[in-house]
């Protein structure tokens, strides 16, 4: 009877750098159970929160789950599945909303109970929740419990790249052009000193975040967008005021009349930059927060009843076409709209 590591493996699976040799490892490890005469199976799980309504968020798991069990059959040298190790997929779906590495751990936790696996293995590069960091955090909330956690003993490239690259040259130009202006409007024009400072400082944020902060170039269309958005500007600063002036009085009535919720639907904006200028917009609009967004599904927490309304009536959302696809974007149905539709098509 061996006393090493148990066969009985969970892996939480998420898209990474290092996914592929993390799979290799944890097979390599129930084979090595499994060779010394124990009950060896490695479970790669997805987790995914319960939030999820569209059937089509469940495609990008599932198929990379399906690419995961190939290279697990292509390490056991075992494509008609008579090895030893036995390899288990699946989705787990929470009930409940999935933010924090507690409530990861939690599902993950669950999992293993209720197929008996005792040992988990992850992936260092693991981040469920979209860019965050979260192995660590994750690995010390699976840590209370009684399973065996250890984190994959994968190497993990550097991958270094030009700051600047000749195709780049616009993207960098506009945004140590923005920071450069932001800077000297800071600090007032004040002199050669502020102007020097202003120049390095905006050619380090430029080389840094130009990559970041504009997914492509900027062209013709550009100049009446920055017009478009400074009308877009007060009609924003309108509606925060608005919205402040409502949790004012939420927040001062004695019955404390507040009904929180969340609501979720499908915006019609395409394209890094308006998605992330709508979420933004509503998480400034006191009483409105935007949880996450995914291929343009927008999951917001809202404090108030008219929140949710105003939110489903579409008017940041309508604002926010205006800018970038200019003022005929604004003839599409507001989300309410389009949400009665699909009801009435589904019947």
């Amino acid at each position: 009877m061996t006393t090493g590591p148990s066969g009985r493996i969970l892996v939480p699976i998420g898209e990474s750098v290092t996914l592929r040799k993390t799979v290799a490892y944890a097979v390599r490890e129930a084979r090595e159970c499994a060779e010394a005469g124990e009950a060896a199976t490695v479970h790669f799980v997805y987790p995914i929160t319960g939030r999820v309504a569209d059937p089509e968020e469940f495609d990008e798991p599932e198929s990379l789950l399906d690419r995961v069990e190939v290279w697990a059959r292509e390490d056991l040298g075992d494509e008609d599945g008579s090895a030893e190790v036995r390899i288990e997929t699946a989705v787990q779906a929470s009930d409940v909303y999935l933010f924090s590495p507690i409530d990861y751990a939690r599902t993950l936790i669950d999992y293993a109970a209720e197929n008996d696996l005792d040992r988990v293995i992850v992936d260092p590069e693991y981040t469920p929740a979209g860019s965050a960091p979260m192995v660590q955090p994750l690995e010390y909330e699976l840590s209370r419990s009684d399973l065996t956690i250890e984190e994959a003993p994968v190497e993990r490239k550097t991958r270094r790249a030009r700051l600047v690259r000749g195709s780049d040259l616009a993207q960098f130009a506009t945004v140590f052009g923005a920071s450069y202006l932001f800077y000297l409007v800071i600090g007032g024009f004040a002199g050669t000193f502020d102007y020097v400072t202003g120049a390095f400082s905006a050619a380090v944020t430029a080389a840094l975040l130009s990559q970041i902060s504009l997914s492509e170039a900027p062209d013709s269309r550009t100049p009446l967008r920055a017009l478009r958005a400074l009308v877009y500007a007060p009609y924003l600063l309108w509606e925060i005021a608005k919205a402040n002036v409502t949790i004012a009085y939420v927040v001062l009535h004695p019955r404390l009349p507040i009904d929180p919720g969340m609501v979720e639907f499908k915006a019609a904006v395409w394209d890094d930059v308006p998605v992330t200028t709508l979420a933004n917009s509503i998480t400034l609009t006191p009483g409105t927060l935007t949880v996450d967004v995914r291929k343009r599904r927008f999951y917001v927490h809202t404090l108030t009843t008219s929140a949710r309304e105003d939110l489903l009536d579409g008017g940041l959302e309508r604002a926010v076409r205006f800018v970038f696809y200019g003022r005929q974007a604004t003839n599409i149905e507001s989300p309410a709209e389009r949400r009665a539709d699909e009801e009435v098509t589904e019947e």
